[in-house]
């Protein structure tokens, strides 16, 4: 069982819950600063196996958060509020699969139209709209998804 969870709530947004208090901020930061957007959970997902495999990763861009990812993990510190978190590699990376997941599972509304790939389910059509912008196979094809 992993330390957290994530879920939509009243207003299909995502919330979280942790088994230790001590994951709180990691959760808070995934919810606020990746939020519902698949390209920014790919970034993330990319940038874990990267560094994880020895590879640099570009800065991580955020408007609420200052945020260092390298091969210790993710620290972070949000702008507005007293929030900031220290978390391990491995445990951002599997914060992060477990939020794809639930991304991923999340119903699609039947009446609107991606004009990307309207005929895959919208997980698909991000990874592959992704993968056209950087160029490169995502690292997780074939692992998550």
């Amino acid at each position: 069982m992993t330390f957290i969870r994530f879920a939509s709530d009243q207003y299909d947004l995502p919330v979280f819950a942790v088994t230790d208090p001590t994951y709180t901020a990691l959760g808070s930061w995934i919810t606020g600063d990746i939020s519902v957007h698949f390209r920014v959970c790919l970034d993330a997902l990319a940038d874990v196996d990267d560094l994880a495999k020895g590879r640099p990763v570009e800065p991580w861009g955020s408007e609420h958060y200052d945020v260092a990812i390298d091969a210790n993990g993710i620290r972070f510190s949000n702008r507005f509020v007293d929030e900031s978190g220290s978390y391990s590699l491995r445990d951002l990376t599997e914060a992060l699969e477990e939020y794809w997941r639930f991304l991923a599972s999340q119903p699609e509304d039947p009446d609107l139209v991606r004009q990307y790939w309207p005929d895959l389910p919208r997980w698909q059509a991000e990874l592959l709209l992704w993968e056209q912008r950087r160029e490169r196979q995502h690292p997780y094809r074939g692992r998550l998804f």
